[in-house]
């Protein structure tokens, strides 16, 4: 998947353990069903040849293991900034955030939270794309283009649909 000009890969984490209640959920890890669906969101990545510039991922440490567990589909040499502010992040938080980006960067890979995650997507996508993303679950990946828009001037209605895949897609996909 080769695309002109700018784009956004929005991943929410993978799902967490809750086995340990005591375990503040800043610090819950992923889960068994968790790390499989990374397994296959790192073939979709692979597959589709979604090669991000810049990664930016919460410091929630479901966040990490999301982005670890999916490292091997991404360019080695990509810059990751793991980032307390992304913890939780409300959409207008994730969006100022991407504002900040330099126009060098072509792709970002933004790795975080619902409800802010899910918002920004629809946020960012004109009214009639919205429905191609009626929820975002637990390691769903959008991809957002956006043309030769400057991240600065990223916005409500200004990105167009690219894609967007989740765990249950993709293993039903696998087993047809």
């Amino acid at each position: 998947m080769v695309s002109a000009g700018r784009r956004l890969m929005l991943l929410r984490h993978a799902k967490s353990d809750w086995a340990g209640a005591d375990t503040p959920d800043h610090a819950r890890p992923l889960s068994r069903d968790g790390r499989e669906a990374c397994r296959l969101v790192a073939d979709h990545v692979r597959g589709r040849g979604l090669r991000p510039d810049l990664i930016l991922c919460s410091a929630a440490t479901r966040t990490r293991e999301t982005l670890e567990r999916i490292a091997s589909a991404l360019p080695a040499d990509v810059p990751v900034l793991t980032e307390e502010r992304l913890y939780l992040a409300s959409a207008d938080e994730l969006l100022a955030r991407l504002r900040e980006v330099d126009d060098g960067v072509p792709t970002v890979l933004l790795v975080g939270h619902n409800p802010g995650i899910h918002e920004l997507a629809l946020g960012l996508l004109p009214s009639a794309d919205r429905p191609k993303i009626p929820t975002f679950p637990t390691a769903a990946l959008a991809v957002l283009d956006l043309g030769s828009r400057r991240w600065a001037e990223l916005g409500a209605a200004s990105a167009r649909f690219g894609e967007f895949t989740t765990p249950k897609a993709l293993r039903h996909a696998g087993s047809g």
